[in-house]
């Protein structure tokens, strides 16, 4: 019995020493290569190409495993049971829920989506309650203006009385008019108005004007309605207030009693005249068919402001007397009047000379005078009217179309 017996080879077998002499020559071998490379420049070179190959390698390896296992919808878990079922869908529940319904904010829906009663769908914004100042500018009219801020005609001319005094041939670039946050009057507070009385006098509720949060009123710091602790001068917005607008255009001027015009400027005729009877029909006043400035538009403006150029000839529309020739003082530069008789009447506006006098006897297509811009004129045109009486009808209406 052999002790302590070794089945492992032992340390000096010869076969065990070849082995390791060739693995240390295999050693040395990979050694002299490395050394060759880093002699010729070429180690950090070549470290970069075997770190290339073996993350190439890697993810190749990577690929295949994904592709064998996990692509394929298979998993191995921790205890080696193999699982390739389908996944199982989630079970959709179908609620119904409340209709969304977009916010209110004083009134104004701030979100997108429509209103049963038809308001814009586009997201709205609070009113403004601010007065704004707008500097006219060339080409301006008092209806491009009030379509601009989406306000009526007449509430640019209510909130701008000691600019304009009603007269929209007095609009010129330069000036600055208040435009309203909503339509209404703008009207200063004077001494010994009563809050009833102004109310009343605008059409309006005394509560509408004491509600508008723009006007700053306290009602419980008023007082006395009839003598409200209101400061004189203090400018107050009338909401959906009215007044008649100042009528800036001829009054009636009957050739029996032409003083009638005294009040319209120096041209007025102070003889009683007699002359032509016109026929009640008409022709176009000057060569030009077509609007440069102002349309027919009561109460804004009560006739047609016909184009031209300066010195054009302006011909009567119909036979008559001329009850007026001279100047206007509300605007209308140089004009003249003549009554056809039977009712009708014709006036033309902003001549630049006249041809005719007082009592002169006019026939049908008769040049009277030449086209201008005088008076609150924006350049040369004729502006023209027909009167029926005390009622200044549309010009389009009985011209030749």
């Amino acid at each position: 019995m052999q002790d302590n017996q070794n089945f492992n080879t032992a340390p000096n077998d010869p076969e065990s020493h070849g082995d390791e002499e060739h693995k240390i020559k295999r050693g040395d071998h990979w050694t002299r290569i490395w050394e060759n490379l880093v002699r010729l420049g070429l180690g950090e070179s070549s470290l970069r190409v075997i770190t290339a190959l073996f993350s190439i390698i890697l993810v190749l390896l990577v690929v295949w495993v994904m592709g064998k296992f996990y692509l394929k919808g298979q998993f191995i878990s921790v205890n080696q049971n193999f699982i390739s079922e389908e996944p199982t869908p989630t079970q959709v529940v179908v609620a119904d829920l409340p209709v969304l319904q977009p916010p209110v904010v004083d009134g104004l829906y701030l979100s997108g989506g429509s209103k049963q009663d038809g308001i814009h769908t586009a997201q709205m914004v609070k009113q403004r309650e601010d007065i704004e100042i707008y500097e006219v500018q060339k080409g301006d009219t008092i209806f491009g203006i009030a379509k601009k801020y989406g306000l009526d005609a007449e509430t640019i001319l209510w909130a701008n009385i000691n600019v304009l005094g009603d007269n929209v041939d007095k609009l010129s670039p330069g000036q600055k008019l208040n435009i309203l946050p909503i339509n209404g009057v703008y009207y200063e507070w004077h001494a010994g108005d009563g809050l009833n009385g102004v109310a009343d006098y605008f059409k309006v509720k005394p509560d509408d004007i004491i509600n508008y949060q723009g006007n700053h009123l306290d009602k419980n710091a008023l007082g006395d309605f009839t003598h409200p602790n209101i400061k004189t001068g203090t400018w107050l917005v009338v909401p959906g207030g009215r007044r008649d607008l100042i009528n800036w255009s001829a009054p009636f001027i009957a050739r029996t009693d032409p003083a009638v015009a005294k009040v319209f400027g120096a041209g007025f005729c102070g003889k009683i005249m007699a002359g032509p009877i016109g026929n009640g029909t008409f022709i176009w006043p000057t060569t030009d068919h077509y609007l440069s400035g102002y349309d027919f538009n009561p109460p804004i403006h009560y006739g047609i402001d016909i184009s031209g150029h300066l010195n054009n000839p302006v011909y009567a529309v119909d036979a008559g007397v001329v009850v007026y020739a001279g100047w206007n003082d509300w605007g209308y530069g140089n004009v003249i009047v003549i009554d056809h008789g039977s009712g009708w009447q014709s006036l033309y506006a902003h001549l630049n000379a006249l041809k005719v006098e007082c009592g002169s006897a006019v026939q049908q297509g008769q040049v009277i005078a030449a086209l201008g811009t005088t008076g609150n004129s924006s350049g040369p045109h004729l502006h023209f009217e027909l009167h029926k009486g005390d009622t200044k009808v549309n010009p389009w209406s009985f011209l030749p179309k």
